[in-house]
């Protein structure tokens, strides 16, 4: 059981780990072991409570598909269990990021001194480009 919090967990057999070998160098380890993790978590058909995974869905990550599935590739450590571990953690962080609710944006103006600011600014640069031209 993968806890998230302590009230929601997942089961084991909805998160799917595959180990592959890692990339970029690390001399001749590198070629024979694999350490890397990819892990493969699909939103739509695990035992999420709804709330979850409709704002999982909402969520803009390039780590999560179209479809629903979140992949998380976690090769940043010599071992195969520290690159699990690690990419466990990751997933945990992700789910729990959308337990938290956002506030909503309330749109804001532009304050009177901090037009005026801009619009001298803009006068002051346009005065200085027209100097310049009379110079020519």
């Amino acid at each position: 059981m993968f806890h998230v919090s302590s009230h929601v967990a997942i089961p084991d057999s909805e998160i799917d780990i595959h180990a592959m070998r890692s990339q970029g160098a690390g001399g001749q380890n590198v070629n024979k072991v694999s350490t890397a993790v990819h892990l493969r978590f699909d939103i739509d058909a695990s035992s999420l409570p709804p709330f979850y995974k409709e704002e999982l869905r909402k969520l803009r990550d390039h780590r999560i598909s179209d479809d629903g599935v979140i992949t998380i590739k976690a090769q940043q450590h010599r071992t195969q269990e520290r690159n699990r571990e690690d990419a466990l953690e990751r997933l945990r962080a992700l789910i729990q990021s959308v337990a938290i609710p956002r506030r909503t944006r309330r749109p804001t103006k532009p304050t009177k001194s901090s037009q005026n600011r801009r619009l001298e600014s803009k006068k002051r640069q346009s005065r200085l480009k027209a100097l310049r031209k009379a110079m020519e």
